[in-house]
């Protein structure tokens, strides 16, 4: 028997999906609303096979989490189930850990046969996300890529990034990292350079577009 645990911030088709899973054979140890509530429900009682992560959450996303299990619990295989099928998702899901990737439209069969996948060989990829892979690989030293320069950037410029997205002002957003305002604006300034953008605008933007941030949580 196959355990797993969903992880998925929008409840009512994290529901649903459990009793698909659940129906496909499998059994769901338990479920979590975001990275943070699956850390506090993960024990040595309860230690799943697979992870079926969402990436888009609040408090601690997919990207964050996968790679956690990554460096804490390399055992725990995770497969990522998202509404994104851009590349640069893709790669900064599967450079964080993720065994798998699988579109959130995806039929009950292509479920099951990831999951059985990622359990059985280790890992998961279905034609599209292939295609993008291979496409991405192919591009990624060409002058200007957007992939490259996403995978440049630390964690805590991508924090911030996702902070610019909010209405916050520049020294909340100091606040919430617990840094001092002229480290955020550090920060800021870094990512102009690196992203060659002039202002929070267009650093939101680029947030959104490349999924850091997700403007429906």
């Amino acid at each position: 028997m196959i355990n797993i645990v969903l992880v998925d911030d929008h409840t009512l088709l994290r529901r649903g999906l459990a009793g698909l899973v659940q129906d496909l054979g499998y059994t769901v140890v338990f479920e979590a609303c975001n990275g943070k509530q699956f850390l506090e429900k993960l024990d040595n009682n309860t230690i799943p096979d697979i992870v079926l992560m969402d990436i888009n959450m609040p408090v601690m996303d997919g990207y964050e989490t996968t790679k956690w299990l990554k460096e804490n619990h390399p055992e725990i295989k995770v497969l990522a189930l998202s509404m994104y099928d851009n590349e640069n998702a893709i790669i900064r899901m599967i450079k964080c850990g993720a065994r798998g990737y699988i579109i959130k439209d995806s039929e009950p069969e292509n479920l099951k046969a990831a999951i059985d996948a990622v359990f059985k060989i280790g890992y998961y990829y279905s034609d599209l996300v292939s295609s993008k892979l291979i496409h991405a690989i192919n591009h990624l030293h060409e002058e200007g890529n957007e992939l490259q320069k996403l995978l440049l950037l630390t964690n805590r410029e991508k924090e911030f990034l996702q902070y610019s997205c909010t209405e916050l002002t520049y020294k909340e957003i100091a606040d919430k990292m617990i840094v001092s305002p002229r480290t955020v604006d550090g920060y800021r300034d870094a990512l102009f350079e690196k992203l060659h953008i002039k202002t929070r605008v267009g650093l939101a933007i680029y947030a959104i577009r490349y999924g850091l941030f997700d403007i429906n949580q």
